[in-house]
């Protein structure tokens, strides 16, 4: 008999977007009218999930090997509780859950990434309203992508990694199609036609997997010993680790835009609300890479080659992506396209599959989440005050002359993405994402990602351009004030996300920190 240890606290960065949405029900029914309370309840949730992530990385540090749980006999699970469970003599000693200090950092940048999203959903006033029944929907469906984030990130078993991955991105879908407009119709059609194709293909490499390891697990153990040391390690099964791996890597491709799987990012990203949209870009990449991470971080135990795969596809969506944003005026679809050039650049590092590949995979996507949450609560705001136009870049002409804090927070956002200064943490991701590139010694892809750093710039200095243009003509539109209570949760998420991306650019070893 086998015993299973249980930590509650290692489990709470999970169990808080579930119980939100418990409570979101259960209040929506007493009260259902108010279209500010479901959002509160998911707000608190997320900080929740920032703060028990947060004490998971400190107790990764303390400890050194992360918040175990869910370990069979055997294994260091430091669980308050124990449960004895007879049926679970067949498999290997174990964890199922393992947030160290890598997984934790993902698990609070989605805490704090949704929290903005939230507060570009805010509703527009607190007071009863006919159309208050889609609060809690909305809310609802955010905060279940938001725990399938959670657990992707800490998951070590197929079949909860499998799941809490599809847990992460068809909650989204739903979120696209809920306002109901052809635009965001069609783009929801898009993203669940590849989010099918993307399971079938996850479902593929997990059945590899399983197949040439024997082992439920994505651990290195089952890598470098299929089936506990029983079956033999042969080139056979060499071959269906790396057919499975390649699999993995096609199916989580749909989800982080990566050509040639980027076909629904500008349609849903277009017709989505700023919110949606934004999630889009920041959680639901977690999650994708989070998955990612989990597979590569089991096969580097093998001293597996470098991917080409992974090479061609980084190059690809870089080149992509810039060139196709060069030749946007609609911001919503140039930060789509922006997405799939950026995604080039978080899967590059993975060429080098190694503990080395992996932090700076995702040292790159937290700059990346965290300059573009930026960028889209500047939107948010300026679509708020000046309805559909403010999705074109004429909008943010004179914008430095209007609102200089909202310009400065737009300019260091844009300059992190273009990795220049005064956005130096965009500079050291990219320094830190072509490190495994170099030691590797893949001199043709470095240089292409030199090239799409150059384009890259031209893309975002053409945003930045016309946010500084003084423009002398008397007649200009000046942007609308809003009204009372349509800001503030903007502005409070927008101070939030620059506030966090201005310390990374003064201290970015912090960053650098966190990830081990």
């Amino acid at each position: 008999m086998k015993n299973l240890t249980i930590d509650v606290v290692a489990l709470l960065p999970a169990l808080l977007p579930i119980g939100a949405v418990i409570v979101v029900l259960v209040v929506d029914l007493v009260t259902p009218r108010l279209r500010a309370v479901p959002w509160g309840i998911a707000a608190a949730a997320a900080l929740g999930v920032v703060a028990t992530a947060g004490l998971s990385l400190v107790r990764a540090d303390s400890n050194g090997g992360g918040g175990a749980t869910l370990c069979l006999t055997g294994q260091p699970g430091g669980g308050a509780t124990t449960d004895r469970l007879p049926d679970l003599q067949g498999l290997p000693a174990t964890c199922f859950w393992h947030a160290d200090a890598l997984g934790s950092t993902l698990q609070l940048a989605a805490g704090l990434a949704a929290l903005v999203c939230i507060g570009l959903a805010w509703p527009r006033s607190g007071a009863r309203m006919p159309g208050a029944t889609q609060a809690p929907v909305e809310a609802v469906l955010l905060l279940t992508a938001l725990s399938g984030t959670v657990v992707v990130a800490a998951s070590r078993d197929l079949g909860t990694w499998l799941i809490a991955l599809e847990l992460a991105t068809l909650p989204v879908i739903a979120l696209v199609a809920l306002s109901g407009r052809r635009a965001a119709v069609a783009g929801a059609v898009q993203l669940l036609v590849t989010s099918l194709v993307s399971f079938a293909l996850l479902a593929l490499g997990a059945a590899l997997w399983f197949t040439a390891t024997g082992s439920p697990f994505l651990t290195p153990d089952a890598a470098v010993s299929p089936g506990g040391g029983q079956v033999t390690y042969s080139s056979v099964t060499a071959g269906l680790i790396s057919l499975s791996v390649v699999l993995i890597l096609a199916g989580i491709g749909f989800k982080l835009s990566l050509v040639p799987f980027h076909a629904w990012t500008p349609t849903a990203y277009a017709g989505s609300s700023t919110a949606v949209a934004t999630f889009l870009a920041t959680v639901s990449k977690i999650a994708a890479l989070a998955a990612l991470l989990v597979v590569v971080r089991a096969v580097a135990a093998l001293g597996a080659p470098a991917l080409v795969a992974v090479g061609l596809l980084a190059a690809l969506s870089m080149t992509l992506g810039n060139l196709m944003a060069l030749r946007q005026d609609d911001v919503i679809r140039l930060l789509a396209w922006s997405t799939v050039a950026q995604a080039g650049w978080v899967v590059m590092p993975l060429v080098s599959v190694s503990t080395l590949g992996a932090t700076s995979s995702a040292t790159y996507l937290l700059t990346y989440v965290v300059a573009t949450l930026v960028a889209f609560a500047v939107v948010a705001l300026t679509v708020r005050e000046s309805a559909a136009s403010g999705r074109s870049l004429a909008a943010y002409e004179g914008l430095w002359h209007r609102s200089r804090w909202r310009a400065g927070a737009l300019a260091i956002a844009l300059t992190s993405l273009a990795g220049l200064p005064p956005g130096v943490i965009g500079l050291v991701g990219k320094v830190v994402a072509l490190r495994p590139v170099v030691v590797e010694g893949w001199v043709w892809l470095a240089v292409i990602a030199a090239v799409n750093a150059v384009l890259g710039v031209a893309v975002y200095l053409r945003w930045l351009r016309p946010v500084v243009t003084v423009t002398r003509t008397s007649d200009q539109p000046v942007a609308a004030t809003a009204g009372p209570g349509h800001r503030p949760a903007i502005v409070a998420v927008l101070a939030l996300a620059a506030a966090v991306l201005v310390v990374l650019s003064i201290q970015p070893d912090l960053l650098l920190r966190l990830l081990g």
